[in-house]
């Protein structure tokens, strides 16, 4: 009996609707990207100092400039032993005393600045900014500092919760239904999280945002893979990653333009309302029909793709099977199980060097993108011109990976990400076109680990632990995210390049591990763990299609 991929060859495997659909999530994908890294913007912290009663009154009288101000009025570096003392301490002085005068009012009351006390900022905080941001309106600095960290992880333990369990939803009832679900519970969320009057309510709608959004970024990849056909799959499940950095671009603009955070939380929100619109535009996914023994309605929504193409199914095709290597994977005798990761060396190496990368491409993405905005320059032109090299990076992999092979590229771009950011120690901050450079280059080489690490994963376990293989490995990624905002924000505290340092290490480290993996380029995928444990050797061995399998059904990458 013919299978979906022997329909698609005769009704268009990339035609008018697969085109369609492709540009419809490609948007959700876009639209994702906010959520991602939003913490950019949305938990900017700009200079700041402590608020004291009356220096504002004396400032005015005294005709002080902005910077005089700040001299006579803000502890300085080197006072109490901290680099930067002005941020969270204050001269225990009474400024609305009348007796202090406008040469240096604090030399009448001690001839050396650090004999006076310091204390902490009782009165709250002046920010040096046009805008707004959460950490300005709910003072998430100082003592505070930790909570931003939080806001950020909070939003990868929702993926890491929500990928799981909302993927299983999606097997069971439906990926079309799901995606709705997801979409409309975000867009909720979010216009929640805009409209938050406490911090508190922030963490929970953002909490319950990052249950559903990256949940719903994986349904929309797994639909698109599985509408269009063989020879598509993977060239569009990589410029589905591309419409990603599509939505970094956007954000960038809209944060110039909307300074002010609850604006620009709305700004991305309210339009993720109109993908509820999908409900008319995309079906449910014939092969998932097929897994849930649903073949009439299957063949109505192939029949709906080939009107849409303009091509008819051939009376030869009328019936539907499902893909001929489910059976083997419902195998009732094969029960996979997490020590069969871990049970021979050789798959044993290959799940810890897949880990460890997928959680190093996490943080170090996640990371350089959180430390870009602690450089104090122009937050905005440096944000758009890191996600400008996301598109090269996508078009590098796209033309070496079938030429040159997996491992190289992969192992190259880790390394070219750890080294930038070495570089980026060293590069005086005065050369600041050149740190910009470099650290582009660094973006550029962690996203095309971070792409590399989702194609080579699928091919690099037997077949009845593939599925198993993946998310496990996978799942490190969100715990990378959830540990990276407090490796950023508080190793600068202790020296602001310290977690470029930190960076550059795991990232060698991984490009190392990396070269430990055997090259999966133009071999058989591998059936038995003893095929696995002789990857290593050279066969030869024709090309085969690559399945994920996701619930019941096989979903081939290429």
């Amino acid at each position: 009996m013919p299978t979906v991929d022997d329909i698609l060859e005769h009704i268009g495997e990339f035609g008018f609707f697969q085109k369609r659909t492709f540009f419809l999530l490609s948007l959700l994908s876009a639209s994702f990207a906010p959520i991602y890294v939003g913490i950019v913007f949305l938990g900017f912290t700009p200079d700041h100092r402590c608020r004291s009663p009356g220096v504002a009154e004396l400032s005015r009288r005294c005709g002080w400039s902005l910077a005089e101000e700040l001299n006579f009025t803000v502890p300085g570096p080197g006072l109490a032993g901290e680099a930067f003392p002005g941020q969270c301490r204050r001269f225990e002085v009474d400024w609305n005393r009348s007796t202090l005068g406008c040469m240096d009012p604090l030399a009448e009351l001690a001839t050396n600045r650090s004999l006076l006390p310091l204390g902490p900022c009782r009165h709250g905080w002046v920010y040096d900014t046009p805008g707004s941001s959460m950490v300005t309106e709910f003072n998430l600095v100082c003592a505070r500092s930790w909570m931003l960290d939080l806001f950020q992880s909070a939003v990868n333990a929702g993926f890491f919760v929500g990928a799981v369990g909302i993927g299983y939803v999606a097997d069971r009832f439906g990926r079309a239904l799901c995606l709705l679900a997801t979409i409309l519970i975000n867009a909720v969320s979010g216009v929640l999280l805009a409209v938050a009057p406490t911090y508190a309510w922030a963490l929970i709608f953002r909490l319950i945002q990052g249950l559903v959004s990256k949940a719903g970024w994986l349904i929309g990849y797994i639909l698109i893979t599985e509408f269009v056909g063989q020879s598509y799959r993977r060239t569009v499940g990589i410029v589905y990653q591309a419409a990603f950095t599509v939505g970094l671009v956007a954000l960038a603009g809209l944060a110039y333009v909307l300074p002010h955070w609850r604006w620009l939380q709305l700004a991305v929100t309210l339009p993720t309302f109109s993908f509820l619109l999908y409900y008319w535009c995309i079906p449910e996914s014939p092969r998932w029909l097929i897994s849930r023994n649903r073949s009439a309605k299957a063949q109505s929504v192939l029949k709906h793709i080939a009107r849409k193409n303009g091509k008819p199914i051939p009376a030869s095709l009328q019936s539907l099977s499902p893909d001929e290597e489910v059976g083997e994977k419902l195998n009732p005798k094969l029960n996979p199980s997490f020590l069969d990761l871990v049970r021979t060396p050789q798959i044993r190496k290959h799940t810890l060097v897949l880990m460890y990368n997928w959680f190093t491409s996490s943080a170090l993405y996640q990371g350089l993108i959180m430390h870009l905005s602690l450089g104090g320059s122009n937050i905005h032109l440096d944000f758009f011109y890191s996600a400008l090299v996301e598109f090269p990076a996508a078009l590098i992999i796209i033309l070496t990976i079938d030429r040159v092979g997996r491992r190289l590229p992969w192992a190259a771009s880790n390394m070219v990400a750890g080294a930038a950011c070495l570089a980026s120690v060293f590069i005086p901050e005065d050369v600041h076109w050149l740190r910009v450079a470099v650290a582009c280059l660094g973006r550029m080489g962690i996203t095309m680990a971070f792409e590399m690490v989702c194609l080579v994963s699928a091919e690099l376990y037997p077949t009845f632990i593939r599925n198993l293989g993946v998310h496990a490995c996978s799942s490190v990624c969100d715990l990378g995210g959830i540990v990276t905002p407090f490796l950023v924000y508080r190793l600068t505290d202790i020296w602001h390049e310290l977690p470029l340092v930190v960076f550059a290490s795991v990232g060698l480290v991984a490009g190392g591990l990396v070269l430990l993996l055997p090259e999966t380029k133009g071999k058989t995928l591998p059936e038995t763990i003893a095929e696995v444990e002789h990857m290593q050797r050279p066969r030869k061995n024709k090309e085969k299609m690559i399945y994920l399998q996701v619930g019941k059904q096989d979903i081939p990458l290429h």
